[in-house]
């Protein structure tokens, strides 16, 4: 990373006019004087992928195919070498075949933006977190969201994305939450399968991850998740399922974690029964990070690409192929799959080139994303909107409000334009596991909006100098945060407390002393997960604002003061207490590092396994807490508008599709978006949880407009897995279909039989 001084919009123009020269050079390897491009029959694009990638494989020596099998390290950490010089320098690289005119893979992590952007002077955009993306229930924010992505990916030189999270929400401590989709895998998939659409739309590899069951990261590389297969398919694969069947990704990620007995990297039930058989997945499945630990058995498994180095898939391979203990066909599939996979996103066809990036097109879209998927949880006297014409004094408390919004941690990390926000000028560097602010300041923008009130700032660090900050204001917002990155979980869903200097700031103290003093006091949270409140009965409204990326601030402002009607709702249950999860504590391992006089060998075959049971199996989330009559804090799919809806007239339509038609009324005299949700309960005899989301719509209405909407409903999102027979079944009985705003208010009901 490069930190500058400069404000950020004239940080944004330097960038851009030193990287002016770019857009003035001939794709790569097409320069002036550099010979014609390699030509043969796998460049006619009237052929199918499958059919390209064969002609080529036909071309390929040993020591070729072997290449294309593995990474060459981590260019962004390692040396400049013959095989990594041709990268763009992101943190993974696999060797094309130049001479047959196929080029090396560079990847970059992009989940909710690209990474290390910083280090090569074309910064990206940050995006809300995915899980703000989820809270929007909105399948085109989910594509341009993606699009984005793409766009900035090959505008830095990148043609593979390792975005694509969608791992379900069993355990919202876990601390990539934020990277995720939620809770439902229905709603996850759905999304993560318009997200990848809008990322190969750009012409860039798209993959869908960790596949499957990373579900914490306590101990996520030794970690052995306990589950049966129908639990299995109906939950964190279904969401998977839906990812590769609908949104087409030429890459599948596995995850570090053991499933049953045996790595995901190298578990032949998942990557070629299940995926590769079952879902017919035509693309290449690359290990996580380190993520390989053999060589035949993973070969044999169906793992395609070792990522990021070449410990058990380059002169291993070789040898073992070379001796019969891998079969040429083997590597030939290998191969196949990611020949096919680079024609069918276009990489080959669409050569990468370094272009300058558009960061003010960049934020208006993270700007869009984060009004969507701003929550507003609660709101009595008549706190929200913010009146700018009769408001006269506001003050603004804490979590650095003054100057950022916080961002998620990890290999998600974006680099903000000009450094840390919390930083001092040029000292702002992204390191991994920084807390890092991005500099889109909500006091600013509040201040912008409330032209006529005086607006000031209290640090939130003493409750009683925050509580006489607040006393005499018309309104207090009040900010709090929780951060999250990969690499850990959360001790606890409560707010937690953090050092200022040599103070320990207590937030739920500042909250509650806040709220106290000021009626009028709004709660703005900035967290990926969901946080329980032991003070939500004080203040006069909670909005949950995520992680709300590069111009969050001005989305936060446009909300608070009514510019746009909130229309987000919760993708995660929001418990009352740790107590209540099916897990209330966290399973860790009792080894968590190798022995100093540890082998190679040993280290990369990984360390002991410890059990994650996930023994309560179809029960995830608002299912858990449902089939438990466990009550919640605020539940799955709840969200409030400044405006009402209303619901009538509630029809169902069996067939090959079940459509289910009602009609939604905007009951108030303000246009917004309703979240129209849709449940079913199936037959006693499928010996499921209560209710199950089966399809939502996301609905724009005027003030007082009425329409009539219809949803079509995938049987298989009514079935259940049947182990005997290994396929979805719809049993023949009565299914009840529950319409409403949220999991916990639908006012319609209508019941069919089906068969």
């Amino acid at each position: 990373m490069k930190p500058s001084c400069f404000p950020a919009r004239l940080a944004l123009f330097a960038f851009a006019l030193c990287s002016l020269s770019a857009l003035t050079l001939p794709a790569q390897g097409q320069r002036r004087g550099a010979p014609e491009p390699p030509t043969g029959p796998w460049k006619n694009t009237s052929l199918s992928p499958d059919e390209r990638a064969d002609l080529v494989l036909k071309e390929m020596t040993l020591d070729e195919k072997i290449a294309l099998i593995h990474g060459v390290g981590m260019p962004t950490d390692d040396p400049v070498t013959p095989e990594n010089a041709p990268s763009n320098r992101g943190v993974g690289y696999a060797v094309g075949v130049p001479r047959l005119g196929i080029p090396g893979i560079d990847m970059s992590d992009a989940a909710y933006g690209v990474r290390s952007s910083g280090a090569n002077g074309r910064y990206s955009t940050a995006l809300p977190a995915n899980v703000a993306a989820a809270a929007s229930w909105d399948t085109d924010a989910a594509y341009e969201y993606g699009a984005l992505i793409g766009r900035e990916l090959r505008a830095q030189g990148y043609n593979m994305s390792l975005g694509g999270g969608v791992d379900i929400t069993r355990e919202p401590r876990n601390g990539r939450t934020f990277e995720y989709l939620g809770e439902d895998p229905i709603l996850a998939g759905t999304l993560v399968a318009r997200l990848i659409e809008g990322t190969q739309s750009a012409h860039v590899i798209g993959d869908i991850k960790h596949y499957a069951f990373n579900d914490q990261e306590s101990g996520r590389t030794s970690g052995d998740a306990a589950i049966d297969h129908r639990a299995a398919h109906e939950s964190d694969l279904l969401a998977f399922e839906i990812g590769v069947a609908k949104g087409h990704p030429a890459a599948v990620m596995c995850s570090y974690n053991r499933v049953n007995g045996d790595y995901a990297c190298e578990n032949k039930w998942l990557l070629t029964d299940v995926l590769k058989k079952d879902w017919q997945f035509p693309g290449f499945v690359l290990s996580d990070w380190g993520g390989t630990h053999s060589t035949e058995k993973a070969s044999a498994a169906g793992l395609d690409n070792e990522q990021p180095g070449k410990f058990f898939y380059s002169d291993k391979y070789k040898e073992a192929v070379e001796a019969g203990r891998i079969p040429m066909a083997e590597l030939d599939e290998h191969v196949h799959r990611i020949l096919r996979s680079m024609f069918a996103a276009g990489v080959v066809d669409y050569p990468r080139q370094r272009s300058v990036v558009d960061p003010f097109a960049g934020f208006e879209v993270s700007r869009k994303v984060e009004e969507g998927g701003i929550v507003l949880l609660k709101n009595e006297r008549g706190a929200l909107p913010i009146d700018a014409t009769k408001v006269r004094s506001i003050v603004v408390i804490g979590a650095h409000s003054d100057v950022g919004m916080i961002s998620g941690g990890g290999s998600a990390q974006v680099d903000p334009i000009g450094g840390n926000a919390i930083a001092p000028p040029g000292k702002g560097a992204t390191r991994w596991q920084n807390q890092i602010w991005f500099p889109t300041s909500p006091l600013k923008a509040i201040t912008e909006r409330a032209a006529n009130a005086k607006v000031t700032f209290d640090p939130g660090v003493d409750p009683d100098a925050a509580a006489a900050a607040a006393k005499g204001a018309d309104v207090a917002v009040v900010f709090a945060y929780q951060w999250e990155s990969e690499g850990m979980d959360l001790p606890s869903l409560a707010l937690p407390k953090y050092k200022n200097g040599d103070t320990e700031v207590d937030q739920e103290a500042i909250v509650a002393a806040v709220a106290k003093a000021n009626p009028h006091t709004i709660v703005v949270l900035e967290t990926g997960s969901p946080v329980t409140m032991p003070w939500v009965d004080a203040p006069a409204a909670i909005l949950e604002a995520w992680y709300s990326g590069s111009d969050g601030a001005s989305a936060l402002g446009n909300v608070l003061f009514g510019t746009v009607n909130p229309s987000g709702k919760l993708p995660n249950t929001f418990p009352r207490a740790d107590a209540d999860l099916p897990h209330p504590t966290i399973s860790k391992p009792t080894v968590t590092h190798f022995d100093n006089a540890a082998s190679q060998e040993e280290r990369a075959k990984g360390l002991p396994a410890f059990p994650v049971s996930y023994d309560e199996g179809l029960k995830v989330g608002y299912k858990w807490y449902d089939a438990e009559n466990k009550p919640v804090l605020f539940p799955f799919g709840y969200g409030l508008s400044y405006t009402t809806f209303g619901y009538s007239g509630l029809s169902v339509t069996p067939g090959d599709t079940v459509k289910v038609t009602f009609t939604l009324a905007n009951t108030g005299a303000r246009e917004g978006k309703e979240i129209a949700e849709i449940y079913a309960a199936l037959p006693a005899s499928a010996q499921e949880p209560p209710k199950r989301l089966v399809g939502f719509s996301k609905v724009k209405l005027g003030p007082n407009e009425t329409k009539q909407v219809t949803v079509e409903i995938d049987r298989k999102y009514l079935s259940i897995w049947d182990e005997a027979k290994n396929v979805w079944s719809l049993l023949p009985g009565e299914y009840t279909f529950l319409v409403g705003g949220s999991s916990d208010k639908l006012p319609l009901k209508a019941t069919v039989s089906l068969q």
